[in-house]
């Protein structure tokens, strides 16, 4: 049986006669970059630590293989052929979410009608902040929210202050639901979402809060939530809630001042 230095050895002995210094020097940069990116971008989700576990069940493969355990390698071949598939089917609202994780920027450009796209929306969470009027508006980005608007009602009409005062302001039929803004007009209201469930999540968090972060954890959306309770601003993304917010951080957000919310230095968690 071969100990692992003269494994090493040998494989060292390799490396040097059939090592390319330009080719394998830029197959290894590309692998490193590749796995690297992987990491970020599952950086914060359930998949991330799953991934780091499977790597090492593949450590653990190959020290198998080279220390020549029969049964074991058998075990960890079959977990691993499996392994990789069940872990998509298991993470892939946190894969899909992760992919698409690209900042928080709503909108793509800085021209005049989407600034002041993004204005009226301040103002409108402001002065329903103001008057304790709960507000659920979803900004949404890469990933369409067809499915969420179905039961919904469809306006594709202009975004304004007023507008969106109107429709969270009781008696409204539509005050109860969710606003779904989609390239600068608002396209649905009314909207049903999918509400975070879980024991992490205190008896506190209000429906809105919920449904806010069932709808981040599953996709790439930005989500703004007005407490009809607190007055507080929050938004919910990446399956995170962070708040309390001022109207001149959510400004900040939107427009792409900030690349991660975490700059701003307020409180995100899952369970506020």
């Amino acid at each position: 049986m071969m100990t692992i230095p003269q494994w090493m050895s040998e494989t060292l002995a390799t490396l040097r006669e059939s090592f390319d210094p330009i080719s394998d020097t830029l197959d290894i940069a590309i692998v490193a970059v590749t796995v690297y990116w992987g990491l970020v971008i599952l950086q914060g989700t359930r998949a991330r630590q799953l991934m780091l576990g499977l790597l090492l069940v593949v450590f653990a493969y190959v020290m198998s293989q080279q220390l020549e355990l029969p049964m074991v390698s058998f075990l960890l071949e079959n977990f691993l052929s499996w392994g990789v598939l069940i872990v998509i089917v298991i993470f892939q609202r946190d894969i899909r979410r992760a992919l698409t994780k690209v900042g928080l920027r709503v909108f793509r450009t800085d021209s005049s009608e989407e600034l002041q796209a993004i204005e009226e929306i301040v103002r409108a969470c402001q002065a329903l902040s103001q008057r304790r009027t709960g507000a659920l508006l979803v900004l949404q980005r890469e990933l369409e929210l067809d499915e969420h608007m179905e039961l919904g009602t469809t306006l594709d009409a202009t975004l304004s202050r007023n507008l969106l005062m109107s429709i969270f302001m009781p008696p409204s039929p539509l005050h109860d639901g969710a606003v779904i803004v989609r390239e600068g007009r608002i396209a649905a209201a009314g909207c049903i979402l999918p509400l975070a469930l879980g024991d992490h999540l205190p008896s506190s968090l209000g429906t809105r809060h919920r449904a806010a972060l069932g709808l981040s954890e599953e996709t790439d959306a930005t989500i703004l939530v007005v407490s009809e309770e607190t007055s507080t601003i929050s938004i919910a993304a990446n399956g995170r809630l962070y708040r309390p917010l001022t109207a001149d951080q959510v400004r900040d957000v939107l427009t792409g001042a900030v690349g991660r919310l975490e700059t701003l230095g307020v409180p995100a968690s899952a369970e506020d």
